[in-house]
Order: C-alpha cells, then structure tokens, then sequence
C-alpha cells in the first residue's frame, strides 16, 4: 500500500510534535533522490529521512547512519547554505494531500532571520524534494521539471511553488462533494477515492463498510437514506483528523507484510494486525527493507542489462546452431551418394542428370541420385564427398560450440540469481567483480584518480538449525566456491536445486550424522535460495562435498559429480535462525 494522504497525516502530526523547536545540526543525500536530516531537540538526536526514490517514496524517522558521496552535490549544498543550524518552526500538510512540509528558520548573510520550507512530494513517478523560501518561490528541486517535461507545473528555480489539482478532487468537507457524489456514474467504492483527496482505495472500501453500503453499487443509485449514512461516517473521519485520534497497525496474512493503515480496517482479522504507538515507527519496519531491496535493485539494473543481453545473443546463436545442425544431418546422404556413384558410374552415359542404383545399405532398395551433368561420375562422386566434409566438420564444431553455449547460459542464469538474491553494494560489488573476472565487463581505472575505497567484503548466509547444525549458503557464484570448496571438509554435505540456478548450501557436520531432519531443513533452505517458486515443491541433488569435481575449463560455482542423492523440498526457513 502506497502512503496516502491519511497516513500522511498521521505521520505528520507525530514529526511536527518531536520535531519543532530542534535544531538541523546536520544534512546528509544518501542516495541521489534522498535527504537525511539530523535534527537536534531537547531530547534528542533524531534522524528524518525523506525520499523521492519513483519507486518508493517515503518519510519516516530512521536510527541508521548513512552516508553521503564523498563530493556534495549542488542540491545538497542549497540546502545545508540555508537549512544548517536551522530551527525546525514547524512540519505539516496542506490538507490530505500526499506532501510534507518542514518549515525552518535561520539566520542569513546579514544575520536577520528567515525562513525556508523544505517540500517532500510523495507522489509515485513524479515525487520530489524542492526548496523554497518563505513566499512559496522554489530555490531548486532534487529533480527539476521543465515545460518541455511538464504542461502542468514547471519546478524550476525562481518560478511559483503550488501543488497542481490535476484530478480535480476536493477536500472531505467541501460542499461540493454531495453533488458531485450524486453524478458520479460508476461504483460508491470509487468515488469516494476518486473525488476525494487523500483517500486510498482501501480507505473508501473501510468507510463503505462503515456505512453499511455495497461499494459495487451505483453512487448515482444510492438512496438519501444511504447519501446520509455515508456523509456521517465521512463526518467522523474528519472530526477524527481534526483530534489526531489516530490507531497505526500494521496487517498480515499468512505471516507475510500485507497492508498499513493510520487507522483500524474492519476487514482484516484483529488478530493478524500489529498495533504501534508511532506511525514513523511503522513505515520504518514496513518499508526499510522493502527501501534497501528496491535501492538494490536500481543499482543492479546496469548488471541486469548486460546479463539479459548476453543471454538473449547466447540464445539466438543457440537458435542458429540448432538450425545448422538440423542442415548437417544430410551429410551421411551425400557420403551413401559419393559411394555409390563410385560404385555404380561406371555406366552412366555422359550428360545424364540422374543415377539410379541399389542401396546395398538397404537391402538393394533402388536409390536415385542427382548428378550434374557438366561433370563425370567420379567428379560428382568427389563433390557429394566434399559436401559431406563440410557438413561433418559444421556438426562436429557446432556441437562443441553448443556445449559452450549451454554452459554460459547455464552459467548466466547463477549470475542472474546471485543479483535477484543481492540485499546489499557488497553483494553487487562480488557479482560485478566476477563479471568482469570472465571478460563480460571491461575493467576500468582511470589514470591519475584515486581508487575507490573497498566495499565491506560480501560474506555467505550463515544459518543455524535447532538441531546445532552450521547451514552456509553462497549468494553468488564466488561465495558458491567458498562455502564449497574452503568452508566445507570432504565429510560435509552438499545441497543443490537439481537442474536450475540457485545457491550452493553446506551443512556443516562437525563429526556428527546429519539427521532426517537436517536433510530435509537443507533441502528446504536449498529450494529456497533458488530461481524455484516458492510455493511448489523442488527437486534437490545432495552429496558428500568429497564427491564434487571443478574442471579447469568450468566459470565460477560450476561443478560436476557423479555419485549423488535427491529429495523433494518444499522452500523453507523454518527451524533455522540466521546469524548476522
């Protein structure tokens, strides 16, 4: 669920009561899209995050450290000119709309106070952070908008700040709501989402519920009676606004993340929801991780790239050396032909176009053979030879190159899974390094520049059952060696997906037998850490580690064996804690 413009509020309030009167004592950009405000109060340190990540556009006060790029940029710098040491006055939201405004007062070059407001649009692909001053005239913007990108609204240095009403929806108290409600000729459920700001479709779908209605019904249809029941909830809903009465809870299903909500919704089961005291607490454990895999993701899209276009070259070639093996089945045809005009030419009259002969491979069945008839029998002999020359050498080297190019794609699909499965720049830095290891990326380092400084090394999933057993899984090809051939002894037991890209898993036994149990928790774990869905079930190879062999010619993380056994897992961590 998207932050719509009730949980904003929400979020809001609970900011504009910690915040006001602390002082920006610092201003970090952690990623491109982002701003991380330290802000001192009597209390406290508090860490703001706002983001304009497209993809994820958030709010919520953090207590990770990030940091910034080493040289600040132009944005970064605006702000801290005019927001460092600043005074937070106050943090709020124009009515139900998606945006944050934290207004800060500060002393100028001359040493008089101003202000200025610091705007977060949380508003999908178009979200923004925009500085402007204390009239509502913009400073700049993280991300600039201008006439050519935009007929709305230009969001440019020097030019107005206003929130474009685009959808024309109003506000739950205006009077026009009635009216336009009357008109409205589709569903109740979408009306109510589609006339007022601020409402989700799983907030109409409460209050339609609330009021006692059918939210597929007609919001022309409706009866007074019905009008009333609905304009009375609404009622509540604002004098709930107006009183900050707010409930934050969180809903699962299954275990899993469903939904949030600034308020209670009805049509969960209370007992799969998650009640906080703070709606910033709330987005921080409902969208940090879902931050980190989304920021992870943009950052491997340059990786993903490559990876989808090799593949795609490897699989038309594929397509090309399966068509030229299917042409090079005619060879063993025109080596029978070869053969028997020598055998039987000998009677052929000159210019003849055709030679019929018995097949003495197919119990003298008659064959006819087409000749040219500008040659002789013994030139055409030696052409139909030479043909099945050319063809066999095709096969013999289309079939080595096939092999290869099996391998790579076999190959490209554990690259493709180390980056579906890669949760941090340490992980990303391991896969690119072995890219370009394998001569798929070009490495570069610029004369006369300082090296980067070295990501923290990527380490193996280190897992640990009720039983006492050590479980290591590889998240890319590099790790997949490692935990295989370094962490584990000849004893230890080797998990694998059969047939598909996934992790290596080594169960390490210590002198211990591995019981029934731990076969199956490794199976699951190996299901899991692979390119398998998750709610079928997977075939899973298993060894002793002294039974896998790595030719010299094989890419990282290919093994071979030959003495093996199999289970059918179901994905799964249960019974196994990770250890950080």
């Amino acid at each position: 669920m998207a932050l719509d413009g009730i949980s904003i509020a929400a979020l809001t309030y609970e900011l504009n009561e910690r915040l006001t009167g602390g002082r920006i004592s610092k201003i970090v950009q952690p990623e491109r899209d982002a701003l991380l405000l330290h802000i001192k109060t009597r209390e406290e340190t508090v860490k703001l995050l706002l983001s304009a990540n497209p993809s994820l556009p958030l709010a919520y006060i953090t207590d990770k450290n990030l940091s910034g790029p080493p040289q600040a940029p132009a944005f970064l710098m605006l702000i801290r000119k005019h927001l460092s040491g600043a005074r937070v006055i106050s943090v709020t939201q124009p009515g139900l709309e998606r945006v944050i405004r934290l207004e800060a007062e500060h002393l100028d070059e001359l040493g008089d106070p101003c202000r200025h407001v610091l705007i977060l649009e949380i508003m999908g692909k178009h979200s923004n952070l925009i500085l402007c001053d204390s009239g509502d005239v913009i400073c700049d913007a993280i991300r600039r908008i201008g006439s050519g990108t935009s007929s709305v609204r230009e969001v440019l240095p020097g030019r107005p700040y206003f929130i474009p009403n685009t959808q024309g929806k109003c506000a739950i108290g205006d009077a026009s709501f009635r009216s336009r409600l009357a008109a409205w000729p589709g569903p109740v459920e979408k009306a109510l989402g589609g006339l007022l700001t601020g409402i989700s479709a799983q907030m109409a779908r409460e209050l339609i519920l609330q009021a006692g209605l059918d939210g597929t019904e007609s919001a022309a249809s409706l009866t007074d009676a019905e009008r009333e029941r609905l304009h009375a909830v609404l009622d509540g809903l604002t004098r709930t606004l107006e009183e900050h009465d707010f409930a934050p809870q969180i809903y699962y299903h299954k275990g899993q993340l469903t939904e949030f909500s600034a308020l209670p919704l009805s049509y969960y089961d209370p007992e799969e929801a998650v009640s906080y005291d703070s709606m910033s607490e709330l987005l921080f454990d409902f969208y940090s991780g879902r931050n980190a895999e989304s920021r992870i993701k943009q950052r491997s899209s340059e990786l993903r790239h490559l990876v989808t276009q090799i593949m795609e070259r490897d699989s038309r070639k594929r397509d090309l050396m399966v068509k030229q093996l299917k042409d090079a089945e005619k060879r063993d045809k025109y080596k029978l032909w070869g053969e028997l005009i020598q055998s039987f030419g000998y009677g052929v009259e000159p210019g003849a176009k055709q030679l019929t002969a018995r097949n003495y491979y197919d119990n003298d069945a008659e064959i006819t053979i087409p000749l040219d008839d500008t040659l002789s029998p013994q030139e055409n002999a030696a052409k139909y030879f030479e043909r099945y020359q050319k063809l066999k050498r095709t096969f013999e080297a289309t079939q080595v190159q096939m092999a290869e190019t099996d391998q790579e794609l076999e190959y490209l699909r554990t690259v493709e899974q180390a980056l579906n499965m890669a949760e941090s720049e340490a992980d990303l830095a391991a896969v690119k390094e072995e890219l370009t290891a394998g001569g798929y990326i070009r490495a570069r380092l610029g004369a006369g520049k300082k090296k980067a400084a070295k990501p923290v090394k990527s380490q193996p999933l280190h897992y640990v059952s009720d039983e006492g057993f050590d479980f290591y899984v590889g998240k890319n090809n590099l790790q997949n060696e490692t935990v295989t051939f370094e962490l584990a002894s000849g004893s230890d037991w080797w998990f694998h997906a059969k047939g598909i890209a996934g992790s290596h898993v080594i169960v390490k036994t210590g002198g211990r037998e591995l019981s029934d149990r731990g076969f199956e928790q490794a199976g699951a774990l190996a299901a899991w850490y692979s390119s398998a869905p998750r709610d079928g079930k997977t075939e899973v190879d298993y060894t002793r580690r002294k039974e896998l062999k790595k030719p010299g010619n094989y890419k990282p993380g290919m093994v071979i064996y030959h003495t093996n056994y199999s289970l059918v897992a179901t994905p799964s961590l249960e019974g196994l804690t990770l250890i950080p």
